[in-house]
């Protein structure tokens, strides 16, 4: 019977609900393939669409399979079921253990029950784990049973989250196995002490959380060993990542480890005299959680405990003394304060105030020295090579430091008094075999998760690999044992996760590597990360974040957060510190130091080892394992530990976060069923056949679906099987075992269903003749009797009417008349109060309309005095401001002019006279170009300005006289307008032609590009020829051919990856080693070397120098990164090809009959060889060639160029001064008057940027004519004849002179630039004709042994032959691909020159020279003397970005660039203007490590943006809008 067959009308199903998970419905009407009509419990209908069986909801278990205390008898095995199971029996049973095949689940009651007592342990002693009821004490005795049977190590694994009751479960199991295990006097002291370590390890290692009042804050394994007579002889603990990071912190409402609040609370006690605690409020260690106190849990009382228990262990008073001092030490230190310094820089040191009462209580317990302890914890030491010097430690760094060092202290003491009770546990008798119990954490994910979390994750995946392993053996074992078919079950694997956490690249090696980094950080880390693990699957990064990345466990997602990872990785103590402790008069603080724990997180190295040698934890620091290490080492033995023994499993879950006594939050507990692998043992238990029955069970309560034929007396399989045959058809829903009867999941139920049909037919049969009976004989009665009622009823129903008619009429009639007289009465009384009222308000109304008159017509007269009064006061007091202004304006333009006349008069004219005729007609056009975009830009302005004042004049027409200037000054921009369109009209003329040259260059481009297209299809059809000649010469299987195609085309495919990878590791490379040598320079800076003290001269003149080299070495850093021919990629890659051509040499391919094919063999390895040889020439070509392009650029026009710089600068310097002077002495006025010079500086600034333009263009042309003159008169000396004859016949006419040299000059150089791309041009073809002919050369080589390859597969076809063509095809195909990428490269380098070349070219058509189309006809070799020549490229300054001020200026500076500016005058500006301008500011102070200036920079532009928008901003929403902008893009600058 199929499963959907079961949907019928009354089936019961579980449904999806949002508050309970799952909620059960029942079906309404049969299934009919398409929808499912149910309705739940509370009677809602919903009808399901199904579009597949996936898509059905899960069927519940019959009534007489609820609350079984083995989930796998369940006959349907989901998630609901599972569910509702559990909660059946433990809310309505009270029942908290339930067994999951070999998985005990127990849920905490939160409740003491009675059943952990001496008498319930002697009840499952002997018992066999499914005689009685689950419980922990049934997976103990299972334990300890199969230990004794089969004489092997057990192991009782217990996980969960914080607050299940792992302790408690692990507890109980150890309190069994000494009841059961105990005899004799000695053993029942080694029984003894084995409890008692448990009061010490809660006390250090337990704490107070929001999930649980006592919760584990790491993980142990301890052992429980037995003698040959399974008594406990001994034990042995081992413990995993204790959470350190409490010690000094602890959240809201959470407490620090119990132990400091039992000191504090047992502070009187005598033990404790002397250590100076207090309340635990008094320290800060203690006192971050606000809720230092636990409901029914006695400190005192527990300190007695611990107490006892450390005695009972063996501890001497000297020892148990020392704990108590150096735990309150640990609380001391977390008391001194340590404050920033006093002195300059006091942001940059740190320290201990002499008053502070902490540090000497600290240094007295501790039993150091307290000046060197004061030192130290504010000082550090730095080693440079054979130098050390000591550096003092910012106040966040020293408070660093100093929770380290208490995290520190506390680790090696837990450490220690781990491994005090494991001395104190072990034996000197052999030990037999032993029990180990797994107390460890469960799968945790918060809000936001760190290194801890990390850390646990990973080890739940361990043990859940191992767990699902050890389910699959087992389920499979028993279809072994009972001897029937089965097919492997697949369960799920989560080896790719382990891989992703563990691997080379995986990521805990990752951190590790970062760790040794010294400037590694948390950023760079997680970027790695993205970088090496995004092929991974089980890892991925999240959206929103950049510091955070996914891992997908098999419990959930989690995202991690990385800060932090390397600092808990590395867990790192300064060395200095450390050597006080070492230094210690107390015994137990310098053993701590000096000789630590071992390695194995707290456990002893060996059963009887002793303490390891001093010399063992003095090794250095960089020796030093990371804490991912160490645990992932410790996790690696414990999972070796466990795969030797036969694990037991008890999963703990926590049934509600209110800890309230059996109530059970399906949400809660679903998630936990789910990440604990409860489910996964149900699934995997569902694959196969998880109900069985034995024989006599099956007959027993199926025999009434048989009939009498079937039934064999005295053999019960016989009869099943028959039973069974007839009622399921499908063989494959069922099993025959030896002694059981094995079902697919849901064929129980489906056969419970035939059972209760049958018995429902029998019963309906004898329930409805009875029934009839019986109704007959009630109605012949019921009929009678209702005669006689019905007629003494209708009487008195009868006489009951007449009486209620009467009174009814009686009442509505005295009603009627009340009322009248009540209404009467009140409308009369209502009317004399309303006519009162109308009367008093209407009079009160006139008096105050009468009033308000009389107010309005005085105001008004008072307004038209006082207004007019105003506007004639502002119409004086604008006119005077007007003339003012212009007075101003005009003596600034006379005085500027007079300026420009006199340096005309002294050096311009002289200057312009010699340049007059080549400077000129070069740039005349850029120049009218530029000065057109700057007049249309003046323009736009303009005509904006005027839209404005347009504006303007419409609101003020009200006044005559104001109407008049506005007029007049329309009438003048609109004259200046139409003068302005007119130069614009003969500018946009002058631009046509430079759009034709454009034009016409862009077609011959175009037409280059043709030819090489046609180039390029040329070389394609020769290539599909060659491959059509060999596909055609060969006799080659097509299929065969076909899977060497896609075999090569998949080779290729990783090889690019490969390559591409490799570049990007390159590039990541280049740039750390830059980085690198960036920090170098910042260490010599700090150590006293040359400081960057730049000013506005010499930044700008800095930037121009450094310009061409920066832009060199970043063209280096280019080539390098993407892959370039002459880049080290290229080099790398070349040199593992070779290497795997060697290799693929060395192989050696032998038939079938072992006899290798000797003609064969030669004549690859001859043409190999050859192949090689060709190889090498080519590549040594392709390095000359780029040798040759890298010509030297810069070795002409630096003396030159720095003078002129020099000068510049100096003009510049002046010109800014004397314009800042005159914006500060306009400053002072109001806002409106400033309008005009801001407009000033705006065209000052342009014609700026234009004058440097052309200054960078006269100083290239001047460095070409003093190189083409220097180069003249040392070797040929033509020019100096040229100008000699020229001067004898113009000596008149020096301008002549100077015209003919110029053109002299740019002829050599046209000259040059020509004969340079003609060289280039002929090596490129050259070099393409030899690849070309290599390339033909190389499929030669290829159809030939392609040719011998066919031949030899004729004679005797092999696998290895094939592999050996196939990695032969593979070479060639590689090395074909680099030939083609050299010929790109090449042709790029040619479309570069080419690009170069046109743009000289139309640079000397606008200087007005001819004919250039008849300088490429000339011999290039009669221009080979003039290659020393400089090339002019255009100057492409590198700017750094910064603005200098002296502090003085800031106030200045703020007030114009954030108070005085109006969204007017921004929106004419660069958007973001104003944050550039501070961000550059912010750039400079960084740049000389100015970090006081720099806050005092930031406070000071955010008070005034608050005073800006608090005075003209409530209001004004352009102004909130202009620095919401700023202050945004302000922010993205400081970011990036």
């Amino acid at each position: 019977m199929s499963t959907k067959e079961l949907y019928t009308k009354g089936a019961r199903v579980w449904i999806k609900d949002p508050q309970t998970v799952w909620k059960p419905a029942s079906v309404t009407t049969d299934f009919d393939g398409k929808s499912l009509p149910i309705e739940d419990e509370a009677g809602n209908a919903h009808t399901i669409s199904i579009k597949e069986d996936a898509d059905l909801p899960p069927l519940r278990n019959p009534e007489i399979l609820i609350g079984e205390n083995d989930l796998t008898s369940l006959s349907y095995l989901h998630e609901p079921a599972v569910l509702h199971n559990l909660e059946v029996r433990f809310v309505d049973r009270n029942e908290i253990y339930t067994y999951c095949g070999i998985v005990l689940v127990a849920i905490n009651p939160y409740y003491n029950l009675q059943i952990y007592n001496n008498d319930t342990i002697m009840a499952y002693r002997g018992q066999n784990m499914g005689d009685l009821d689950p419980h922990i004490y049934a997976v103990s005795e299972e334990a300890f049973k199969l230990m004794e049977r089969d004489n092997t190590n057990q192991s009782i694994i217990v996980s969960g989250e914080s607050g299940a009751g792992k302790t408690v479960s692990a507890k109980y199991s150890m309190r069994y196995f000494a009841s059961v295990g105990g005899t004799g006097e000695t053993e029942t002291q080694v029984e003894r002490r084995v409890m008692a370590s448990s009061p010490i390890m809660e006390a250090i290692g337990n704490a107070k959380t929001t999930r649980n009042d006592n919760s584990s804050r790491f993980g142990k394994y301890i052992e429980i060993d037995f003698s040959k007579s399974f008594h406990i002889i001994g034990a042995s603990m081992r413990t995993y990542l204790l959470e350190k990071s409490r010690v000094v912190f602890q959240a809201n409402d959470e407490r620090n480890y119990h132990i400091f609040y039992q000191m504090c609370a047992a502070r009187e006690e005598k033990e404790l005299l002397g250590l100076s605690l207090s309340e635990s409020d008094d320290f800060i260690y203690t006192n971050q959680g606000n809720n230092p106190n636990i409901d029914n849990v006695d400190d005192v009382a527990e300190f007695g405990k611990t107490h006892e228990a450390l005695k009972q262990l063996g501890f001497n008073d000297g020892d148990i003394g020392s704990i108590y001092k150096i735990m309150a030490a640990i609380l001391h230190l977390g008391n001194v304060k340590i404050s920033p310094g006093s002195g300059r820089g006091d942001s940059e040191t740190s320290t201990v105030r002499d008053e502070d009462a902490s540090l000497p209580v600290v240094a007295s317990l501790l039993e150091v020295d307290e000046k060197l302890l004061r030192q130290w914890l504010c000082n550090k030491k730095v080693v440079a090579r054979n130098d050390s010097y000591v550096t003092p430690l910012k106040a966040a760094e020293a408070s660093q430091a100093r929770d380290a060092l208490a995290k520190c202290i506390y680790s090696n003491l837990f450490d220690w008094i781990v491994f005090q009770i494991n001395k104190a546990l072990k034996t000197s008798h052999k030990v037999n075999k032993f029990i180990g119990v797994l107390d460890i954490y469960g799968f945790e994910t918060f809000e936001i998760n760190s290194f801890e979390q990390f850390c646990i994750n990973y080890a739940n995946e361990k043990l859940q690999q191992q767990f699902n392993q050890h389910v699959f053996k087992l389920e499979q074992e028993e279809y072994i044992k009972e001897g029937i078919e089965w097919k492997m079950i697949d369960f799920y694997d989560n080896q790719p996760c382990i891989d992703l956490i563990e691997s080379k690249l995986g990521v805990l090696a990752l951190l590790d590597e970062e760790c040794r980094v010294p400037k590694g950080s948390d950023k760079s880390w997680v970027d790695k990360l993205y970088d090496k693990c995004k092929n991974w699957d089980h890892f991925s990064k999240p959206r929103l974040s950049q510091t955070a990345f996914v891992v997908r466990h098999f419990a959930d997602k989690v995202e991690y957060e990385c800060d932090g990872f390397l600092h808990k990785n590395r867990d790192t103590v300064m060395e200095e510190q450390v050597v006080i402790l070492k230094a210690s008069k107390n015994k137990l603080v310098s053993d701590l130091f000096i000789s630590e724990g071992p390695d194995t997180l707290g456990a002893p190295p060996a059963r009887g080892g002793k303490l390891p040698p001093p010399s063992a934890a003095g090794n250095k620091k960089a020796h030093k394992k990371t804490v991912g290490s160490q645990f992932r080492d410790s996790l690696n033995l414990l999972m070796d530990n466990l795969n030797s023994t036969n694990p037991h499993y008890v999963r703990c879950i926590k049934p509600n976060d209110a800890k309230q006594a059996f109530m059970f939050d399906n949400t809660r507990a679903v998630q936990q069923l789910r990440a604990c692998g409860v489910l996964e043992t149900v699934r995997i238990s569902a694959a196969g056949y998880p109900s069985r029955w034995t024989y006599q069970d099956f007959y027993v309560r199926y025999r009434v679906l048989c009939h009498s034929k079937d039934v064999k007396q005295g053999h019960y399989r016989k009869t099943c099987e028959n039973i069974v045959a007839r009622l399921i058809p499908d063989p494959d829903k069922y099993q025959f075992g030896k002694n059981k009867l094995f079902f697919r999941a849901g064929q129980v139920a489906y056969m419970e269903k035939l059972r209760s049909d049958k018995l429902k037919a029998c019963g309906i049969m004898i329930q409805k003749n009875v029934k009839m009976w019986l109704y007959r004989k009630k109605y012949l009665r019921i009929q009678a009797a209702t005669g006689t009622i019905q007629r003494w009823v209708r009487g008195h129903t009868a006489r009951r009417k007449v009486t209620d008619i009467r009174r009814n009429r009686a009442a509505v009639k005295m009603q009627a008349v009340v009322r009248e007289w009540l209404q009467l009465k009140r409308y009369q009384k209502m009317r004399k109060l309303a006519i009162g009222l109308q009367a008093q308000i209407r009079a009160w109304r006139a008096r105050r309309e009468y009033g308000e008159m009389r107010r309005n017509k005085a105001a008004l007269t008072i307004q038209t005095r006082v207004r007019g009064w105003l506007q004639r006061k502002r119409y004086q007091k604008s006119l005077r401001m007007i003339v003012m202004a212009q007075s101003a304006v005009r003596r600034h333009f006379a005085k500027k002019e007079l300026k420009k006349l006199k340096i005309e008069a002294k050096s311009v004219n002289h200057q312009r006279e010699l340049n007059k005729g080549l400077e000129n007609k070069i740039i005349s056009l850029q120049q009218r170009l530029t000065e057109a975009k700057e007049e249309s830009k003046s323009l736009r302005s303009k005509v904006e300005k005027g839209a404005e004042l347009s504006g303007e004049l419409v609101k003020f027409k009200k006044t005559e006289e104001e109407s008049k200037i506005k007029g007049n000054k329309i009438k003048e921009l609109e004259e200046e307008l139409r003068s302005v369109k007119a130069e614009l009209a003969h500018e946009t003329d002058e631009k046509v032609d430079l759009v034709t040259e454009k034009v016409r260059s862009e077609e011959e481009w175009a037409n280059a590009q043709v030819v090489h297209k046609e180039e390029i299809g040329k070389l394609k059809e020769e290539l599909e020829n060659s491959k059509k000649l060999v596909e055609s010469s060969s006799q080659i299987d097509p299929e065969q051919v076909s899977r060497l195609e896609s075999e090569k085309t998949a080779i290729h495919q990783e090889y690019e990856q490969e390559r591409i990878a490799y570049q990007k590791l390159l590039k990541d490379f280049n740039r750390l080693e830059m980085a690198n040598e960036n920090l170098q320079d910042e260490v010599n800076i700090l150590r006293g070397g040359n400081m960057h003290n730049r000013t506005i001269s010499n930044v700008s003149m800095t930037s121009s120098i450094m310009g061409e080299e920066d832009m060199s070495l970043r063209v280096g850093e280019e080539e390098s990164a993407y892959g370039s021919v002459s880049g080290r990629s290229s080099l790398v890659s070349t040199l593992d090809r070779r290497d795997r051509d060697r290799q693929l040499e060395s192989l050696t391919v032998l038939p079938e009959n072992g006899q290798q094919d000797v003609g064969l063999m030669m004549k690859l390895q001859g043409a190999l060889k050859e192949a090689h040889r060709e190889k090498e020439a080519l590549e040594r070509k392709l390095e000359d060639i780029e040798n040759s392009v890298a010509g030297a650029e810069r070795q002409s026009a630096e003396i030159l160029k720095l003078q002129e710089l020099e000068i510049e600068n100096g003009k510049l310097r002046e010109d800014m001064g004397k314009l800042r002077l005159s914006v500060a002495n306009q400053g002072t006025g109001e806002a409106g008057e400033n309008e005009a010079a801001r407009e000033m500086a705006d065209q000052f600034e342009a014609m700026q940027e234009e004058l440097d333009r052309r200054r960078a263009e006269c100083l290239q042309l001047k460095t070409v004519l003093a190189n083409v003159q220097l180069s003249g008169t040392v070797e040929s000396g033509e020019p100096s004849s040229l100008m000699s004859e020229a001067g004898s016949g113009h000596g008149s006419a020096p301008e002549a002179e100077e015209l003919l040299l110029a053109y002299e000059t740019q002829k050599n150089v046209i000259q040059q630039l020509q004969a340079s791309l003609n060289q280039e041009r002929e090596r490129a073809v050259t070099v393409e004709k030899e690849l070309r002919a290599e390339v033909e050369k190389v499929g030669n080589l290829n159809r030939d042994q392609q040719a011998v390859i066919q031949t030899n597969m004729n004679k005797a076809p092999s696998n290895q032959t094939e592999a050996y063509m196939q990695h032969e095809l593979t070479r060639l195909t590689g090395e074909n691909f680099d030939l083609r990428e050299k010929i790109e490269n090449l042709n790029d380098s040619v479309k570069r020159l080419k690009r170069q070349l046109k743009t000289y070219m139309k640079k000397l058509q606008e200087s007005g020279v001819g004919n250039i189309g008849d300088m490429d006809e000339r011999d290039p070799d009669s221009t080979e003397s003039d290659q020393t020549l400089p090339v002019i490229l255009k100057k492409e300054a590198e700017y750094l970005g910064m603005l200098e001020y002296s502090k003085d200026q800031e106030e200045k500076l703020l007030k114009s660039i954030i108070t005085d500016l109006k969204p007017r005058v921004a929106s004419q500006m660069l958007p973001g203007m104003p944050a550039y301008i501070v961000f550059m500011l912010i750039r400079h102070l960084d740049h000389i490590n100015d970090d006081k200036n720099v806050r005092s920079l930031i406070q000071g532009g955010i008070s005034h943006i608050k005073k800006t928008i608090k005075k003209r901003g409530q209001t004004d929403i352009e102004l909130k809008t202009l620095w919401l902008s700023n202050t945004l893009r302000l922010l993205h600058c400081l970011k990036q």
